[in-house]
């Protein structure tokens, strides 16, 4: 994980970087209700990409209504 901006972090799992930026989340949980084991809110870091697959965790990052979560591939 490493932050570019105060209220920006990246996670990656080596093939998928996730970018959070935190000035932009309406707090809607989509993330955690499609993903709860990559998207813990309570943990630190919240976002653990290695629960996951690549492809679920692109899934629950798409239904991020405000824009806060989005992904690049690594490849």
């Amino acid at each position: 994980m490493s932050a570019e901006t105060p209220t920006e972090k990246e996670y990656t799992n080596g093939e998928l970087t996730v970018v959070w930026k935190q000035h932009l989340c309406a707090h809607s949980a989509n993330c955690v209700k499609n993903l709860a084991s990559v998207f813990k809110p309570r943990e630190r870091p919240w976002i653990n990409l290695e629960n996951a697959t690549t492809s679920e965790i692109k899934r629950a990052v798409d239904t991020c209504p405000s824009g806060a979560l989005s992904y690049r591939d690594n490849l």
